[in-house]
């Protein structure tokens, strides 16, 4: 039986919620203090959902009783909080993405070895019923060896009903380090990590206009690509195409298909924990919906359950700093790849996480 682990919140923002009702769904983890730099509004949000402490930061960070800190800063304090709590000695769960460069993912993974800790980034979002369930199916060998795959993130960005999108043009944002993690998590999950990448990228409007309530109109200058198309090609034999965009207004695109020798994979969206799974066999003329094999009740906080499970036991945690700090390797590529007009070939790498087991109780996780 493994025991609770507390757990500190440092960021009380959106997101709050969704790593609330998450980490209270397994007892291996107790959220016992929050903490933020506008202590008014962690007041108020600890409140809302019974959180019994409300700190500053530091002193959340010195405080011995916490196991695990969940990182929810905004993408550009990524780095700097998830160093100073492992300076703390405290494990780490980043929010997406790991860092805003490479040197600052790779700063994160060297102090946590060093200090004997762990590192886990969101997203957690494979871990869900619905890409588990894709997983299987190419394990399985439904439609036969994988040779390819096509991610697609579309759509018209996020100026017009975000109370705060400058964020979203700013390094670190934009449709790639924004969504592409959901999207890029899911393929390394399904085929395995990706040797080689290239791409083209632009930026394609140099402002965009705010739309949302106090901010209709202000103009928001763009620092970074709005539309990617990028080809991944993977260790394990695959050519995948992403294409990431804020500048789309319509579109009829799948989310992410895998293609094999023997049939076509539809994988929902890998921003939930469920949806529907659909494959589509050579001898087929339609495509099948196939039940779920796992849970889709779970929600964000399933990745840091599982690195406090995997603390206890000495496993490998499945959301790892070493797949967030892979993902931000290939999103870092993208954009240099664009600049260079080159393949570039990638000096990271991880494992392929394991599959959650068939048949966990709610609430638990394999020790």
């Amino acid at each position: 039986m493994a025991k609770t682990l507390n757990v500190g919140i440092v960021g009380t923002g959106g997101i709050l919620w969704a790593y609330m009702d998450g980490c209270r769904q397994f007892e291996v983890l107790n959220v016992s203090a929050c903490a933020d730099m506008d202590m008014a509004r962690a007041k108020v949000r600890a409140a809302e959902y019974n959180i019994p402490r409300v700190l500053s930061v530091d002193d959340l960070l010195a405080d011995p009783s916490i196991d695990i800190i969940i990182n929810l800063t905004p993408p550009k304090a990524h780095a700097s909080l998830a160093l100073a709590a492992i300076q703390a000695g405290k494990h780490v769960y980043n929010e997406k993405p790991l860092g805003i460069t490479r040197d600052e993912g790779r700063a994160i993974l060297d102090a946590a070895h060093a200090a004997g800790v762990r590192v886990g980034c969101a997203p957690d979002t494979f871990l869900g019923g619905g890409l588990q369930t894709a997983r299987k199916l190419i394990e399985d060998g439904w439609i036969g060896q994988p040779i390819g795959a096509a991610a697609f993130i579309a759509g018209r960005g996020p100026e017009g009903w975000h109370p705060n999108p400058d964020f979203f043009y700013q390094k670190g944002g934009g449709p790639v380090f924004d969504m592409g993690p959901y999207y890029i998590t899911a393929l390394v999950h399904l085929l395995g990590p990706v040797r080689r990448v290239t791409a083209s990228a632009q930026k394609s409007f140099p402002e965009r206009i705010a739309g949302s309530e106090g901010n209709r109109g202000r103009h928001i200058p763009v620092e970074v690509a709005t539309h990617t198309a990028g080809v991944l090609d993977f260790v394990s034999g695959p050519v995948g195409t992403v294409i990431a965009s804020f500048d789309v207004w319509a579109h009829n695109l799948p989310r992410i298909e895998i293609y094999g020798s023997r049939g076509s994979l539809s994988v929902p969206d890998p921003n939930m924990f469920g949806g529907e799974v659909k494959v589509r066999l050579a001898e087929q003329d339609q495509w099948q919906s196939v039940p779920l094999t796992h849970d889709v009740t779970v929600q964000r906080g399933i990745g840091v359950a599982d690195m406090a499970y995997a603390i206890q036991s000495g496993r490998p945690h499945r959301a790892s700093g070493a797949l967030a700090f892979h993902v931000l390797d290939v999103m870092q590529a993208f954009d240099e790849a664009s600049e260079r007009s080159q393949h570039m070939v990638l000096e990271s790498t991880c494992p392929q996480p394991a599959p959650l087991p068939l048949g966990l109780m709610k609430g638990t996780l394999d020790a």
